[in-house]
């Protein structure tokens, strides 16, 4: 390694939003997790994006704390319109 930059990147393309999941490098060749989402605004060809950081020293306490928010959002989630249900875990596992 040892280059400043981007060292792996994905993409998920949902409706109007598209996340990127950005593995990047500092530096000193510390790797960290870049997610962001963009999506249009109003005004034509513009987007708003938003990130968040993941450094490479948090990420197993960050996973772990997704985890329990994705099995309350599967426990818990809208029973009318359940984009995000306990079926989808049943495929995950």
């Amino acid at each position: 390694m040892g280059e400043r930059g981007e060292v792996f990147s994905s993409r998920l393309i949902k409706d109007d939003r598209t996340y990127f999941f950005n593995v990047k490098e500092n530096i000193y060749g510390d790797l960290y997790l870049n997610i962001v989402e963009s999506r249009p605004t109003d005004t034509e060809g513009r987007f708003l994006r938003q990130s968040i950081l993941v450094y490479q020293e948090d990420m197993g306490d960050f996973v772990k704390e997704m985890q329990k928010s994705l099995d309350y959002i599967r426990m818990h989630g809208s029973r009318k319109n359940p984009r995000f249900s306990r079926e989808d875990s049943k495929e995950e596992e």
